[in-house]
């Protein structure tokens, strides 16, 4: 398709908000180029002649009379071998070629391409000439680092037919390494790259439901609110109360095979913690950095506001790509609310019709078009290749109020929902989840993948604990009324051994290299303990024993200290189990003595 360029001008400047006149024959979504400087911008509106641009970049200095020109093509990414380990803006121009160009600040309207275009890449083939493809198939392989094989498919757009010539060797991105012919004689051309747009979900034959689950090395989470591989969740909390330390340790240890991380609106110092640290760390899946299976998409909150929109969608375009060729990708968003805010600024300033707290009226369809993009599907190819993209969004609601219609909205779309709490925050409990208000709707999905994977009773042993902790938080109530000694023993220990799942199992120190990863099996053998405990002393007290008593003993020390017990060595986990029951028996004698 040829593009179509518009040349206008510009009539009317309101912040990131650029109006021009004369361009009748422009397209929604064109990106266009403004003023003398080239600024980037999306045209998001079109009365007349007149289009409304949202500028990518800031607008001072910009003024009436100045042309426009459209590119006459949409925004969109390059995809292909050299998007791993970069990190880029808003836009998909990659940080490190900007500071290289401008210097430690962006420069105005600088072009950069999304991935080196002079670079060369060993491509392998997979399929040979004359073979029939599709749109999806698989034609070979570029070793794009250690980590990642980065497949080289058939473009969605691309027509079905033979290969009549396909090349091994050294190619730049743009070179030609095969050729279809279509049934109509046409031929197209296959290079390394291809481009899609960023507001349209990359095409899949079919989306199924998610039965696996996406370990994430949090106790609270993998044990009580899991999420599926191709699931979605959403992170609200107040300010200070850990959402991107949650987020960084999914991005960390998620057993997803792709990571990209979008700090959307985010401040600077902390998407320079992720700098920092995903480098350092080493992926436990492949024994090298964490670095080599990242994308991060970086846009501060020092970056113009329009900015925000389109780092989500990049973010999510490059993620289906991966998707597609079969991997188990993870998007992390930090904050939607960020993004929700430049569309209420965008939307102010187009004068359209204010929804709830002068949110735009279309606020929800696109927090559900961005989650909706997520999901488990059977990818565009004639083989049965399966790939994941799970959502995990951070919402930044103003002073937590989870009524707020960006959490509302979110929570009508996503199926975990993992609740942060100030009070749990301020008594450094980490992560600070509510286990009382959080909820995911996937276990019924996993429910049998994980019971063979860890405990046929495990999913016994994860109501029994969630129950304690429900009749904690109620037995709370009668304890600030009429104060702990009106309690019975059996509600004295059931207060107690809730402590030991709060303070000894939830509780998980991100800063401790032995305790910032739990797996599977460390996490059944310190709540099987937990409950092993539970089932004794309520044993005991129906004996005579005493709850006072019961905490003086030292396994309960012991407890307290099995986080910090390493992978290799759990079996003195079991041991526990030995010291409990022998101290509880010992207890049993004293008290029949």
């Amino acid at each position: 398709m040829t593009e179509k360029r518009v040349e206008g001008t510009i009539t009317k400047v309101a912040g990131p908000l650029v109006v021009a006149g004369g361009m009748a024959q422009v397209n929604m979504f064109d990106v266009v180029k403004v003023g003398d400087l080239g600024l980037i911008g999306e045209v998001i509106e079109i009365h007349s002649d007149h289009a409304y641009i949202q500028v990518y970049e800031e607008t001072g200095g910009i003024g009436p009379g100045e042309k426009v020109v459209s590119t006459g093509a949409p925004l969109s990414v390059e995809l292909g071998p050299g998007l791993m380990s970069t990190i880029y803006d808003g836009i998909q121009r990659p940080l490190k070629k900007i500071s290289e160009i401008s210097g430690n600040f962006i420069s105005r309207g600088i072009e950069v391409s999304g991935i080196d275009k002079e670079k060369k890449w060993a491509f392998e083939p997979s399929v040979e000439k004359g073979a029939k493809v599709f749109p999806g198939t698989i034609v070979g392989m570029v070793q794009e680092n250690e980590t990642i094989e980065h497949y080289i498919m058939v473009p969605p757009n691309a027509p079905e037919g033979e290969l009549t010539s396909i090349k091994k060797g050294k190619f730049t991105v743009e070179e030609t390494i095969a050729v279809i012919k279509a049934a109509d004689g046409k031929e197209f051309e296959i290079k390394l790259m291809q481009k899609w747009p960023v507001r349209r979900g990359r095409p899949f034959k079919k989306k199924n439901p998610p039965t696996r689950q996406l370990v994430t090395g949090q106790r609270v989470i993998d044990a009580f609110f899991p999420i599926a591989k191709g699931g979605t969740a959403c992170v609200p909390g107040p300010f200070g109360s850990g959402k991107t330390v949650i987020q960084h340790q999914l991005a960390k240890w998620a057993d997803a095979q792709l990571i990209v991380y979008v700090g959307c609106g985010e401040r600077g110092n902390e998407m320079t913690d992720v700098l920092n640290e995903l480098p350092e760390l080493v992926d436990p899946s492949t024994g090298r950095s964490l670095m080599e299976k990242t994308i991060l998409i970086a846009n501060t909150s020092n970056m113009p506001v329009a900015a925000r929109e389109a780092s989500i969608f990049t973010g999510i375009t490059i993620a289906e790509y991966f998707r597609d060729m079969g991997y188990d990708v993870a998007l992390m968003a930090d904050s939607t609310s960020r993004w929700a805010e430049a569309l209420r600024e965008m939307s102010g300033r187009l004068e359209e019709m204010p929804g709830e707290e002068g949110y735009p009226a279309y606020l929800g369809t696109r927090i559900a078009g961005f989650y909706e993009r997520s999901g488990d599907v059977t990818c565009l190819s004639q083989d049965d290749r399966h790939g994941t993209l799970s959502v995990i969004g951070a919402v930044s609601p103003p002073g937590g109020d989870l009524s707020d219609p960006v959490v509302q909205a979110t929570l009508r779309v996503v199926k975990v929902f993992w609740g942060l709490e100030s009070a749990l925050a301020y008594r450094r409990h980490f992560p600070a989840i509510s286990w009382i208000n959080s909820y995911s709707l996937y276990y019924d999905n996993i429910q049998e993948e994980v019971e063979a994977k860890v405990d046929p009773r495990w999913s016994e042993m994860r109501m029994v604990a969630l129950r304690l902790l429900q009749e904690e938080s109620e037995l709370i109530e009668i304890v600030r009324l009429v104060g702990v000694e009106s309690l019975s023993q059996g509600d004295r220990l059931t207060l107690e051994i809730s402590r030991l799942i709060r303070e000894d199992f939830l509780h998980q120190n991100a800063f401790s290299d032995i305790d910032t990863y739990t797996s599977f099996e460390k996490m059944f053998k310190m709540l099987d303990t937990i409950l092993f405990m539970w089932e004794e002393s309520t044993t005991g007290i129906k004996n005579g024993m005493k709850v006072d008593e019961l905490s003086e003993i030292q396994s309960i020390e012991r407890i307290a200290r099995m986080k910090y017990i390493p992978e290799n060595k759990l079996e003195d986990i079991d041991k526990i189990k030995d010291s409990i029951s022998k101290e509880i028996k010992e207890l049993l004698t004293a008290v029949e003595e």
